[in-house]
């Protein structure tokens, strides 16, 4: 509970699914978190505007992947050769982006003290080892201060070997129809998917025409920032870790993905970019999201 004077607050409520919403009544800010799918933001209000875009027909169904929010990856982001690959002398299959994101994580705790934040915490399992040979243990706090979003994350190696980690976000940002957007960020060159190209990256993308992704490559800042509709910026800012930013979209869908990764495509196939963790060691990140 939150005090009179305070004007934070958490609550929650039922939707098919159990929703929390954090508010923050200074800044007309909310956030929404779905635990038991996949601990996914699916709204994210900051100042008063909508940031995301949800396609609300694949939150409902249990059994489709969602397409909006704020998806968790881990241990992997995007896809692996042929849906699997070998660690050990073992062959894995593994969906698209890892268990995370289709697990149901656990509420750890709620707070309304000095701003509205939600705990949630996510161990392996039977079914993440059948694709994860590894016990792991999550922990992300969702954070709404000063009506900015924070993530603060705690990855722990719970195994008696190295565990390998990629891990990233995938938020959907409810651009509308333009889709030629340009980037705030000191990178020099991305990685076009769609013909495999490294390519200068002068500061603006067209993602309308493209179906695969492009990944931003080698910019020395955390940073990002880029336009949302006519009215406002979102900026995003995160660990060095995520090294990579991944831009996507969909033709005839109004967003744009605008996504912090800590290795490319394929990294578990590679080897490549991977943070090996020892056992019971534990690697934390941050992500925040802000709009002005």
């Amino acid at each position: 509970m939150s005090s009179a004077a305070s004007p934070y607050r958490i609550s929650s409520y039922e939707d098919s699914f159990r929703i929390y919403e954090l508010t923050d009544s200074s800044t007309e800010s909310r956030v929404l978190v779905c635990p038991e799918r996949g601990g996914i933001v699916i709204g994210c209000q900051l100042g008063g505007k909508e940031l995301l875009y949800l396609d609300r027909a694949t939150f409902l169904d249990p059994a489709a992947n969602i397409r909006g929010g704020i998806p968790i990856l881990f241990p992997i982001c995007g896809q692996l050769v042929g849906g699997q690959y070998e660690w050990e002398g073992e062959t894995y299959k593994m969906r698209n982006h890892g268990v995370a994101r289709t697990s149901a994580w656990e509420v750890i705790e709620e707070s309304a003290e000095g701003g509205a934040s939600l705990t949630l915490g996510l161990k392996s399992n039977e079914e993440t080892r059948a694709s994860y040979p590894f016990d792991f243990e999550l922990r992300f706090t969702y954070r709404l201060t000063e009506g900015k979003l924070s993530i603060e994350q705690s990855y722990r190696n719970l195994s008696d070997r190295g565990m390998p980690v990629q891990t990233g976000f995938h938020p959907y940002f409810a651009t509308g129809e333009n889709k030629k957007l340009r980037y705030s960020s000191d990178a020099t060159k991305y990685l076009d998917y769609n013909d495999n190209a490294v390519k200068p990256f002068q500061g603006e993308v067209d993602l309308s025409a493209l179906v695969e992704s492009v990944a931003l490559l080698d910019a020395r800042t955390a940073s990002v920032s880029f336009p949302l509709g006519e009215e406002g910026t979102v900026r995003l800012d995160y660990s060095p870790e995520f090294d990579k930013v991944v831009l996507w979209s969909v033709q005839g869908k109004p967003f744009v993905c605008v996504e912090p990764w800590t290795a490319l495509n394929e990294a578990l196939n590679h080897k490549e970019g991977l943070r090996i963790l020892n056992p019971q060691e534990e690697w934390k990140l941050d992500f925040a999201i802000s709009y002005s």
